[in-house]
């Protein structure tokens, strides 16, 4: 199993950064895809970006596209979401979670494909 803890939320102007990171903790953090993802209230939990276990492959939701950029440092165990240009519609709980992929190169957009979850962190962008 891997534990994850988001950080870095808050409230920002829009047009403004952030930068979340998510910690894990127990097994190998370098074996797993990772994924970032949000849930605005009343909505569905939606794909933001998902890196391969490698950090060589990457993908991004088209509406983050361009001002999201997701990293990772195995050394650290750490996963991370530079985020600029935050609009109003950024706002939501950003969720970091872990994929299963016994090294292969892949990365997913879907909850499903994902065992493992983190709690949260608020991101809210004032207009």
């Amino acid at each position: 199993q891997v534990q994850l803890v988001e950080s870095g939320g808050g409230l920002v102007q829009a047009g403004g950064s952030l930068r979340l990171s998510c910690a894990a903790s127990g097994r190998t953090f370098s074996s797993y895809a990772m994924g970032w993802f949000r849930q605005a209230p009343g909505k569905e939990r939606e794909f933001v970006a998902a890196m391969s276990w490698s950090g060589g492959n990457t993908g991004y939701a088209d509406s983050v596209k361009g001002r999201c950029t997701i990293s990772r440092d195995n050394a650290k165990s750490t996963l991370y979401l530079q985020m600029n240009s935050l609009k109003p519609e950024d706002t939501a709980v950003y969720y970091c979670a872990a994929a299963v992929t016994n090294y292969s190169g892949s990365y997913y957009s879907g909850p499903p494909s994902y065992s493992y979850w983190g709690q949260g962190t608020q991101v809210t962008i004032s207009s």
